[in-house]
C-alpha cells in the first residue's frame, strides 16, 4: 500500500511505498532500486565472434581514419577525412563542403537515421548490440578489466573484499590503463582536425595550443567515465534509442527471444536428467551472467536488452553440455516464437509494410544526396546594399546605389567571373579597381583566386526617369567564363520617391 505523510499546513512529502514490519506498523522502503553493478561473463560463440570482428573493424576505421591520404591537388589538403576549423571546411575523400553548405550534414544524418530505423525494422536493436561506439568502447574496456582483475567471480570477490595492497594495485592498474585508452580514444578523435603526421607531432612536443589538448581531455574523459564506469547505465537511462526503439519494429523484427514454451517450468538439471517431463532452461543464469546489462532474457523482451546475443551463446553452451537443441535463447521474431509454439512452421518475412517503406524513404534520401551532391554549384554571391547613405544624386542628375559585391569560388584555380546588371534600363556601373567591359557599361569582368572569396565594392548608377520608384528591383548575373556556370541575384535600387 501507499502512506502520504505531513501535516496541516505545510508542504506534503511525496507517497512511499510501506509494507509491515514485524509490529505491524507501516514501514517507509525505497521507490528505486540500488545500483548493483553488473559483471559481464566471458562467453564464446558465434555471436562474440562477430562481436569481436565489429570492434576491430570500427576501431581500425576510427584510429586508422586520419591517416588516409587523398590527393586534392596542388596547395590543398591531401588527408582524406579533415575537419580544417582554419580553413572552415571539411573534407570526406572526394566531397568539400563550406561552412553555407551545413546543410548537407544534415542530409546525411537524416539518411543515417533512416538507415537506422530500416535495420531496427529488420533487425532489432543491432545498432546497439554490435556498432554503437558506447558499446565497443564498452566492451574494450571491460576486456582489459577482465585481463587485469581476473574472471567474473574473480571480480565480485575483489570488489567485496577488504581493501588490501593487491586490490588497491590492481584498481591502480585497471585505473591507468583505463586512462590511457580514454587519452587514447580523445588524441584519435583531435587528429580528424589537422594533418595527422604534423599534428601529431607538434601535440606530442607542445608545440600547439590549448584547444587540442581540451579536446583531448574531454573526449578522453567521458570516454574514461562512460565506457569505464556508466557502462550499461549509459544504454538504459541516457541513450534516448531505448526509449523509441519499438515504434520502429513489429512482431515479424528479429529480436533476442526466449523459448519459454520449451524451457518452462526451469529447474536444476543433472547432465544425465530425462528432459521429456520438463523444461529445457537448468537455471544456471548463465545468460544473465554473460549479459552486458544484466538483464534476464526469460523474463521476456525488455528496455535494457541491447541486442548483442552474448545470451544466446552461453544458452547454447549449455545446451550442448545436456545434448539439448540449441536456441532457446535465439534471435526470432515474436511471430515466429508465437509459431514455434504452436509447432507450426517459420519463416522470417522480410519484405513487409515496414520495412518497404523504409527501402523507399531510404533510397529517395540516397538519390536526393547524391543528386545534390553532383549538381551542386561550386560559385556563390552575395550582395549586400550599401545602408547610409541610401542612394547619392550625381552633378548630371543620375541617382548611384553602392553594393557589396561577395563571389565565392569554390573551385581550387584562379577563375575569371564576369559581373552585369540586368533589369536596369540605361545602368551603368563601376567597380573600385576594374575596368568595365568597353562597349557595354552594365558588365564587368572580375579575378577571383581558387578556394577564395573575392570581395568587391561596385556603384550602380542609372537616370532617374527609368526608375519606378523609390525601390526598383534588377538583378547581378556572376557567370563563370570557364565553366558557363552562372549565379543571379536580386537586389533593390534606391532612388527618391516620386
Amino acid at each position: 500500500m501507499t502512506a502520504t505523510h505531513g501535516v496541516a499546513g505545510a508542504p506534503t512529502e511525496r507517497p512511499v511505498q510501506t509494507d509491515g514490519g514485524s509490529d505491524g506498523k507501516p514501514r517507509k522502503t525505497s521507490l528505486y532500486g540500488d545500483y548493483e553493478k553488473v559483471y559481464p561473463r566471458r562467453v564464446q560463440g558465434r555471436f562474440r565472434r562477430i562481436k569481436t570482428i565489429t570492434n576491430w573493424v570500427l576501431l581500425s576505421i576510427f584510429f586508422v581514419g586520419p591517416w588516409l591520404r587523398w590527393d586534392r591537388g596542388p596547395d590543398a589538403p591531401d588527408q582524406a577525412i579533415l575537419i580544417d576549423m582554419p580553413g572552415r571546411k571539411a573534407y570526406f575523400f572526394a566531397i568539400e563542403i563550406w561552412p553555407q553548405e551545413v546543410y548537407y550534414l544534415t542530409g546525411i544524418l537524416v539518411l543515417m537515421a533512416i538507415l537506422l530505423f530500416f535495420a531496427t525494422a529488420l533487425l532489432g536493436r543491432v545498432w546497439c548490440g554490435f556498432a554503437c561506439f558506447q558499446t565497443v568502447f564498452t566492451d574494450l574496456f571491460v576486456a582489459v578489466e577482465r585481463a587485469i582483475e581476473g574472471e567474473r567471480s574473480d571480480r565480485m570477490r575483489l570488489d567485496r573484499g577488504r581493501l588490501t595492497a593487491r586490490k588497491l594495485g590492481l584498481k591502480t592498474a585497471k585505473t591507468l590503463v583505463w586512462l590511457l585508452m580514454g587519452l587514447l580514444v580523445g588524441l584519435g578523435f583531435t587528429l580528424y582536425f589537422g594533418n595527422t603526421p604534423a599534428f601529431l607531432v607538434d601535440i606530442l612536443t607542445l608545440q600547439v595550443g590549448m584547444a587540442p589538448y581540451g579536446t583531448i581531455a574531454v573526449v578522453g574523459g567521458f570516454c574514461f567515465l562512460l565506457a569505464g564506469y556508466a557502462r550499461e547505465q549509459v544504454c538504459i537511462y541516457m541513450c534516448p534509442y531505448a526509449r523509441f526503439q519499438s515504434a520502429m519494429m513489429d512482431d515479424e523484427s528479429l529480436i533476442v527471444t526466449y523459448e519459454d514454451w520449451r524451457g518452462e517450468p526451469r529447474g536444476k538439471a543433472r547432465k544425465t536428467e530425462d528432459f521429456s517431463q520438463r523444461g529445457h532452461c537448468v537455471d544456471c543464469t548463465l545468460c544473465v551472467q554473460a549479459c552486458p546489462t544484466g538483464v534476464d532474457i526469460r523474463k521476456g523482451t525488455q528496455l535494457a536488452c541491447i541486442g548483442c546475443g552474448l545470451c544466446a551463446d552461453a544458452c547454447d553452451s549449455i545446451m550442448d553440455r545436456f545434448n539439448l537443441p540449441r536456441g532457446l535463447v535465439r534471435f526470432d521474431s515474436v511471430k515466429n516464437q508465437a509459431r514455434r509454439a504452436q509447432g507450426e512452421p517459420v519463416s522470417i518475412r522480410w519484405l513487409r509494410p515496414r520495412t518497404v517503406i523504409y527501402t523507399v524513404a531510404l533510397t529517395v534520401a540516397i538519390a536526393v544526396m547524391a543528386t545534390a551532391l553532383m549538381t551542386r554549384s561550386r560559385l556563390e554571391v552575395n550582395i549586400l546594399a550599401e545602408r547610409s547613405p541610401l542612394y547619392v544624386q550625381l552633378s548630371d542628375g543620375s541617382i548611384r546605389n553602392g553594393y557589396t559585391v561577395k563571389i565565392l569560388n569554390m573551385e581550387r584555380v584562379d577563375t575569371m567571373f564576369t559581373v552585369a546588371v540586368e533589369g536596369l534600363p540605361d545602368a551603368a556601373m563601376t567597380i573600385v579597381g576594374y575596368d568595365t567591359v568597353a562597349d557595354d557599361p552594365r558588365t564587368a569582368r572580375l579575378a577571383v583566386a581558387g578556394d577564395s572569396v573575392g570581395t568587391f565594392r561596385v556603384y550602380v548608377s542609372a537616370p532617374p526617369e527609368r526608375l519606378d520608384g523609390a525601390a526598383t528591383p534588377f538583378t547581378f548575373r556572376v557567370e563563370d567564363e570557364a565553366t558557363g556556370e552562372s549565379v543571379t541575384q536580386s537586389a533593390n535600387f534606391n532612388a527618391p520617391a516620386r
